[in-house]
């Protein structure tokens, strides 16, 4: 990955660390915030996000947008990135479902969240701005992967290890190149319709870990 731009103050479009993207973090103790306020400052930002990308989009025009004054978006986020951090962490509309110790079942329960998170509305757009920022401003890539993409990477591919440790998959299985067919399978579903079936991810699973015959049949 790119270097991280360097010199850059919170605030003048320079991406700083992404441990350092907590919009809360800073804040000191006080009246509680306006949930409401904050909702709507999120989502003018991530509108701006896909549409203007992030060069385009402006604490201002955030503010303006969400109702409330760019002093009021500052004692929220220090600058530009906080709040493109933000905005990236608010794409998964629903949590990783708990494994259940059952492998195929969590497998399936990964794949299924993806497709819920995936068909969020804006959320594809938004991360095809993200993309589009790779080589400006890596930082925000990177935080995508590191709080949406790396934990269910990982979920999967714990699954799938149970499975093949259980020997329910080959022994030998490429757990790396599994989760990536799986995975991508989804994207390149939504990228060919537009869309992605209800039973995808059950039909996805089992080209690679067929689902076990019913008890009786």
């Amino acid at each position: 990955m790119a270097d991280a731009p360097r010199g850059g103050a919170p605030g003048d479009g320079q991406p700083g660390p992404p441990d350092q993207a907590g919009a809360s973090s800073s804040r000191p103790p006080g009246r509680p915030r306006d949930a409401a306020l904050d909702q709507a400052i999120l989502t003018a930002a991530e509108r701006q996000l896909h549409e203007r990308g992030y060069a385009g989009m402006s604490l201002e025009a955030v503010a303006a947008a969400a109702g409330t004054t760019t002093p009021s978006l500052r004692r929220r986020f220090r600058g530009k990135t906080e709040l493109a951090s933000a905005v990236i962490d608010t794409l998964r509309i629903e949590p990783l479902p708990e494994p259940t110790g059952v492998p195929r079942a969590d497998a399936l329960a990964v794949l299924e969240n993806l497709r819920a998170n995936m068909l969020r509305p804006d959320g594809m757009a938004t991360l095809g701005s993200i993309l589009a920022e790779e080589n400006r401003h890596p930082l925000l890539l990177e935080r995508f992967r590191q709080r949406l993409v790396e934990p269910r990477r990982e979920r999967l591919r714990r699954a799938l290890l149970a499975g093949a440790t259980q020997g329910q998959l080959p022994a030998r299985l490429d757990l790396d190149v599994s989760v990536s067919l799986l995975v991508g399978s989804c994207y390149a579903r939504y990228l060919a319709a537009g869309t992605i079936p209800a039973d995808w991810a059950d039909r996805a699973l089992s080209v690679i870990w067929p689902a076990a015959p019913a008890s009786g049949a």
